[in-house]
C-alpha cells in the first residue's frame, strides 16, 4: 500500500473511532445506557420475585425468565410505558455496548479479541431483550423457554447439532462461572464507583450476592443445553425458567430456588446502584 493509501486508511480508522467515542461519550446515551441499567433491575427483581413464587407454588403462571417479567409487565396497570421505557433502555445500553466493543484498545491480541467478545455479546443480549420488550409493548407475546426448545430441536436435526449444542452449553456454562467468580473477587466493582462508608458496602453486598446467584443461574441453563444434547432431547433445554424449576427437583430445592430469587432481586437492585454509580 502507497504511503498516501496507508494514511487516508489511518484517517479514516481514527475518524471512525473518534466518531464511535463521540457517540459513546454523549450525555444523552450515557443517560440512556444508565436508564438501561435501571431497567434491567426492574426485570431482574421481577425475574426474582416469580422464582421465589414458583418455590412457594404461587405465581407458576409466569415464567421466571424475562418474557415472564416482560409478560407481567403487560398485564400490570401503566405497564405498557414501563415496555417502553426498557425498550428505549435496553437498546441504548445495547448500543453503547456496541461501540465500546468497537472502542477496544489493548497491544496483547488475545485479550483485546476476548473484551470485543464480551461487549458484543452484552451488546447483543441487551437488544435482544429491547426486542422481546417490544413484541409486549406492542400487545404481542413471546416464550423463551419455547424458543429455546425449538432453537434446541433445530440444532439437533442438524448435522453436528449435538456437538454445537454442547459448546452453546459449554459456553453458558462458562458465562455462569464468570459471573460467580465476578461476585466472589469483587471484580465487578472496577466498572462502579464505589461510595464511601456503609453505602458502598451495602452496594458491594449486593452486588457479590447477586452476581452469584444468577451466575448459578446462567449455569444451570449451561448444564440443562448439554443434557439436551446428550439424550437428544431438545425438551430439557428450557431456558433460564426451565433452569431455575428444575432447582426444585433438588433435595431442599424450595429452599434453593428461594436463595437464588433473592440473590437475583438483590443482582436486581445492584443494577439499580449501578445506573447511578457506572463508569460510562
Amino acid at each position: 500500500m502507497s504511503p498516501s493509501r496507508s494514511s487516508r486508511a489511518s484517517a479514516t480508522g481514527r475518524s471512525a473511532s473518534d466518531v464511535a467515542a463521540q457517540a459513546k461519550n454523549s450525555p444523552a446515551l450515557s443517560l440512556l445506557a444508565r436508564t438501561g441499567y435501571a431497567v434491567n433491575g426492574i426485570l431482574h427483581i421481577l425475574i426474582g420475585g416469580i422464582a421465589i413464587g414458583v418455590a412457594s407454588g404461587a405465581g407458576t403462571g409466569s415464567g421466571a425468565d424475562q418474557s415472564g417479567a416482560l409478560g407481567a409487565l403487560a398485564s400490570a396497570p401503566g405497564g405498557v410505558f414501563v415496555l417502553w421505557v426498557i425498550v428505549v433502555g435496553l437498546a441504548a445500553l445495547g448500543i453503547w455496548q456496541l461501540l465500546s466493543a468497537a472502542l477496544v484498545r489493548d497491544p496483547d491480541a488475545t485479550k483485546r479479541a476476548a473484551h470485543i467478545a464480551g461487549e458484543l455479546g452484552k451488546g447483543v443480549a441487551y437488544l435482544a431483550i429491547a426486542v422481546t420488550a417490544l413484541t409486549f409493548a406492542l400487545g404481542g407475546s413471546s416464550n423463551s423457554a419455547s424458543s429455546t426448545k425449538s432453537f434446541s430441536a433445530t440444532l439437533l436435526a442438524s448435522p453436528g447439532g449435538v456437538f454445537l449444542l454442547v459448546a452453546i452449553g459449554l459456553g453458558v456454562l462458562a458465562i455462569g462461572v464468570v459471573f460467580v467468580v465476578r461476585g466472589v473477587w469483587q471484580s465487578f466493582t472496577k466498572h462502579i464507583r464505589v461510595p464511601a462508608g456503609t453505602v458502598g458496602k451495602a452496594v458491594v453486598a449486593l452486588g457479590v450476592v447477586g452476581y452469584v446467584a444468577k451466575g448459578i443461574a446462567v449455569g444451570v441453563v449451561g448444564i440443562l443445553f448439554i443434557v439436551a444434547a446428550a439424550t437428544a432431547d431438545p425438551s430439557q433445554a428450557t431456558g433460564l425458567d426451565g433452569a431455575l424449576r428444575s432447582m426444585l427437583r433438588l433435595p431442599f430445592g424450595g429452599a434453593i430456588l428461594v436463595a437464588v430469587g433473592i440473590g437475583v432481586i438483590a443482582y436486581g437492585l445492584y443494577c439499580f446502584a449501578r445506573a447511578r454509580l457506572a463508569k460510562l
